[in-house]
């Protein structure tokens, strides 16, 4: 599942693959969600909200909807954050790098523009 999202993590397009756990689409959702509210990817503040880590209970703020999972990435163009995209469905590690992928695809785009 990929989702999008504006920069007040309200979503503007999702989509889900054939087969595709029905589970990631609110996983994507928040990834999205979580990357907008903390300006950073959930990789990296997965990171954080370890046990005993700087932000450790971060993930249980804003009523549920920060998501901890690999797989979110702020979409940026220059210093402005215009989004979020979250990837879900695959493992922590495929989500992530998926995301990056993603926003290494739309700096290319801004390029071209």
């Amino acid at each position: 599942v990929a989702a999008v999202s504006d920069a007040s993590g309200r979503p503007i397009a999702v989509h889900s693959m054939d087969g595709a756990y029905h589970g990631s689409f609110d996983v994507a959702l928040q990834k999205t969600y979580t990357s907008t509210a903390f300006q950073m990817s959930t990789q990296k503040l997965s990171r954080l909200c370890q046990p005993g880590g700087e932000l450790y209970g971060l993930q249980f703020s804003n009523q549920g909807r920060v998501m901890i999972l690999g797989g979110g990435e702020p979409l940026m163009v220059g210093d402005t954050m215009i989004g979020a995209l979250g990837i879900s469905g695959g493992t922590a590690d495929q989500d992530s790098d998926l995301a990056a992928y993603g926003k290494t695809a739309l700096k290319e785009v801004i390029k071209c523009l």
